[in-house]
């Protein structure tokens, strides 16, 4: 029995979209585990000097915005906790990162850019 192997090239883009894929899974799971998203931002920072494509560009550019205002707004909410107000930002926090969350997934589906910083 031989078996044929498929020897079709991978192109840089579906590179670029498994990174993504992969780094969309590890902020997913990073609403459960911290340190999943931590994973997520790193290959978002490494992957974004290399990225070529537009489209993939913006969904690390996305993450990335999206890990480090979190990380921000954590803080402010901690500080707050102290007069009860930081535990409804924290509510507000976390539904903020899963609509950008799912955002970001939905447009990867479709193979959309996600809007800039000054979009």
């Amino acid at each position: 029995m031989s078996q044929e192997i498929d020897s079709t090239p991978v192109t840089r883009s579906e590179i670029e979209r498994n990174v993504l894929l992969v780094t969309y899974v590890l902020y997913g799971l990073g609403f459960f585990s911290i340190i999943t998203a931590v994973a997520g931002v790193i290959i978002n920072h490494v992957k974004l000097r290399d990225c070529r494509d537009p489209v993939a560009y913006s969904h690390h550019r996305w993450l990335m915005r999206t890990f480090w205002f979190t990380v921000l707004w954590s803080l402010v909410c901690l500080v707050l906790t102290t007069v009860m107000i930081g535990f409804i930002g924290y509510v507000i926090l976390w539904l903020w990162g899963l609509y950008r969350f799912i955002r970001g997934v939905l447009a990867f589906a479709e193979h959309r850019a996600l809007p800039g910083p000054t979009s």
